[in-house]
């Protein structure tokens, strides 16, 4: 499996705000305790693979919203 860029401007835009959605949500103390760390790792991971381009997910599926060629 190669690290390719495998999404699109608008996915890692919209994955990066709703990693900042999902960590104010968790910092406000809008969710309890034994969701709040799944809500942590879900923001991470979003914000992590929104900044980096790459998700795994869509490599293990053959997705990809980026456009050809580019």
């Amino acid at each position: 499996m190669k690290l390719r860029i495998n999404e699109s401007r608008g996915d890692r835009i919209i994955r990066i705000i709703l990693a900042a959605v999902l960590g104010a949500a968790a910092a406000a103390g809008l969710v309890g305790a034994p969701l709040l760390y799944v809500v942590w790792l879900v923001a991470a991971i979003l914000a992590l693979t929104g900044i980096v381009g790459f998700c795994p997910l869509y490599a293990l599926t053959g997705l990809s919203t980026k456009a050809a060629g580019r």
